[in-house]
């Protein structure tokens, strides 16, 4: 799949700082002027220009657990895609939570934070105790037989439930992909997704796979629709 490049300014200078080729397709880090971009398999993916939805990922899912009065003592979090670091960093910036594992499937998006540029956008959250980095592909993790279970599942691996990086992503949007979901929350648990437009059949899946509390969050961007986050609760 192949999608235009955001609008930028055309005086601005675009350099490749590095093309991997992995399992999953190419993976490859642009600097224009002083941002830099994630493409994968041709696919803008995300950038360091604005990091607001990626932050909102995070915050309305601790939101979320918190709105009920049920507070949980340390929740732990599950945050599927490393990206340019925006949530991740977010989430060791808030002491409250407990475990934060960070699913990441691409070798060269780790070496990016670990000893590239975009580690300035995730802070060294990388080295933080509570920090698990979980080098392996989201739907393989979640698929295991004895896996753990979340407080929050905060998930970013594409630009959406309807516009997907690789056609393998497709399933976890669906009815058993959601009920993989559904299974690894704790009861009362928390499902965020990260998404490039609304999207009203998710919103309808997720009802339909047994999760409440449906809302969709708007972030305004310069151009064209919003960025969102889904939001869902497995009731407990």
């Amino acid at each position: 799949m192949t999608t235009a490049l955001p609008e930028r300014d055309g005086h601005e200078a675009v350099v490749t700082l590095d093309r991997r080729e992995g399992p999953f397709g190419e993976v490859v880090l642009r600097q224009r002027g002083r941002h830099f971009e994630i493409i994968a398999n041709g696919c803008f993916l995300m950038d360091t220009a604005d990091g607001r939805s990626e932050r909102l990922l995070i915050q309305a899912a601790l939101d979320e657990l918190n709105r009920t009065g049920g507070r949980v003592d340390r929740p732990s979090v599950l945050i599927g895609g490393l990206g340019v670091g925006f949530s991740l960093a977010y989430a060791v910036a808030e002491s409250c939570w407990g475990r934060i594992a960070i699913v990441e499937r691409e070798t060269a998006i780790i070496d990016w934070h670990r000893n590239g540029p975009l580690g300035a956008f995730s802070g060294g959250a990388l080295d933080d105790e509570r920090v698990a980095v979980l080098h392996t592909d989201l739907l393989e993790y979640l698929a295991a037989a004895d896996g753990e279970r979340y407080d929050a599942l905060c998930l970013d691996i594409d630009n959406g439930p309807d516009w997907t990086v690789t056609d393998s992503n497709n399933g976890l949007y669906g009815a058993d992909g959601l009920a993989v979901l559904w299974h690894r929350l704790r009861p009362g648990g928390v499902l965020a997704v990260w998404s490039a437009q609304p999207s009203s059949a998710f919103e309808e899946a997720l009802r339909a796979a047994g999760f409440s509390d449906v809302v969709t969050h708007e972030i305004p961007v310069s151009r064209g629709v919003p960025d969102v986050v889904h939001l869902a609760r497995r009731a407990g």
